[in-house]
């Protein structure tokens, strides 16, 4: 969009178009073409650049990032929890008593996402205690004695 209005710099030093031909030519509307005549009127081609980074600043700047990753780096015991997990919530929390910003644990993602370029992370299906002949017997010996015998009148 800069490039655009740029364009329009040029057109508007030129003084040879109509606000609406230079809207027409540079297809955009007549009264994007009057705001920007204003603004190059009053401040020149530098007004017509663009303003920079659009959007709401981020709440953590780069060094409160890298202290929230290394603080998330030592683990969730080393912060405080009794297991091994990261959720959102914990993240938030770490966030919150690491910087002072809080941030709702939906968010948090974003910010282990794009921020820090974190992945989510699946547990394996099956535990790594798991003991498969401890669950055959007792599928074997246990459960007959505890499965529930069909009702009466059940064929």
């Amino acid at each position: 969009m800069e490039e655009c209005r740029l364009r329009a710099a040029e057109m508007f030093a030129e003084g040879a178009m109509s606000k609406a031909e230079i809207g027409r030519q540079l297809g955009v509307s007549h009264q994007s073409v009057s705001d920007w005549h204003a603004l190059w009127l009053a401040g020149g081609v530098d007004a017509l650049r663009a303003a920079g980074r659009a959007g709401r600043l981020p709440k953590l700047d780069a060094a409160q990032l890298a202290e929230v990753e290394r603080a998330l780096e030592r683990g969730p015991r080393a912060n405080g929890y009794s297991t091994e997990l990261w959720t959102l919530a914990r993240v938030a929390e770490v966030i919150e008593a690491t910087t002072g910003v809080h941030y709702h644990p939906g968010h948090v993602w974003r910010i282990l996402r794009t921020e820090l370029g974190w992945t989510r992370q699946r547990p394996s299906r099956q535990a790594l205690e798991r003991d498969d002949e401890a669950i055959a017997a007792w599928a074997r010996d246990r459960w007959p004695q505890i499965k529930k015998t069909p009702g009466a009148g059940t064929h």
